[in-house]
């Protein structure tokens, strides 16, 4: 693989898109918004990271935001979303990713009109996004937000190499979406459950059960942690001790999935559905 060339072609896009303007790149602290905001920084341009700040978004990551930021030597800004305050959203009905990017979108065109006249906004999105069930890239597309790492092509076997090759941090890290992705379609998203799931999976990090997912199914929670991590979580006393964690939730039982962690698992049912419809 030829990480200077793949800079190449992400800076030279990032550059002939931006054509000097300012950037504000919405930024969430995962491998692929890291590499826009680093992008950005070594193309020259004037940048400013956006991170969104909601019931959804767990404080272990707010504050890795912040971290990685100051690493790089962005400007960071917080804007509260209030995507939870929409009835499509919290209706979780399948699509409730387009409408957490679009409550998003308009916030962060709104704070480019207030500050920086004609920004250009910018996300993560990547290549290997476009084989996954994304609604929240219509609501880019709505609003105009570039993708620069669609633009060069690059999917996330590229963005890895580059964050290697920058020496970022987070290089290796494995994918964390929002706490709302713990709830099945059609299972209403409060900010009560999200605080739920958030104390589960503070534990779990805490215990170096990490990654994983804490699933919320009414009283019981789904354990999904990864396979190698299973015995040891059943072994005392830190078996009882994440009971204890879950029922502080105020979960009345916890379950461990023997399938383990299985990020994206979800949206690939939600796709597979909809392809099959006429």
């Amino acid at each position: 693989m030829d990480v200077a060339a793949l800079e190449t072609r992400l800076l030279d896009a990032l550059r002939r898109q931006a054509g000097g303007k300012p950037c504000v790149v919405c930024f969430s602290g995962g491998l692929d918004s890291t590499v826009v905001l680093a992008a950005c920084l070594r193309a020259g341009l004037s940048t400013t990271a956006l991170l969104a700040v909601s019931p959804s978004l767990a404080q272990a990551e707010r504050e890795e935001a912040h971290l990685l930021a100051s690493f790089l030597g962005a400007d960071l800004i917080e804007a509260a979303t209030g995507e939870v305050d929409d009835p499509a959203y919290r209706a979780n009905a399948g699509d409730r990713c387009y409408h957490c990017k679009t409550a998003l979108y308009g916030v962060a065109e709104g704070l480019a009109a207030q500050r920086w006249p004609g920004a250009l906004i910018l996300n993560g999105a990547q290549v290997d996004d476009l084989g996954d069930y994304r609604p929240g890239m219509q609501a880019a597309k709505e609003h105009g937000v570039f993708a620069p790492l669609l633009e060069a092509g690059l999917g996330k076997e590229d963005i890895r190499a580059l964050a290697r090759a920058w020496g970022l941090p987070n290089a290796e890290k494995a994918a964390a979406p929002c706490l709302a992705s713990r709830f099945p379609v059609g299972t209403e998203v409060t900010p009560e459950r999200l605080a739920q799931v958030e104390a589960v999976e503070a534990f779990l990090r805490e215990a170096g059960l990490w990654p994983a997912r804490a699933r919320w199914h009414e009283t019981v929670v789904r354990l999904e942690i990864d396979r190698t991590a299973m015995a040891r979580a059943l072994e005392e006393p830190l078996r009882s001790e994440l009971e204890r964690a879950c029922w502080r939730a105020g979960f009345r039982f916890a379950a461990l999935d023997l399938a383990g962690i299985q990020s994206g698992s979800l949206s690939h049912r939600i796709s597979s559905r909809a392809g099959s419809q006429p």
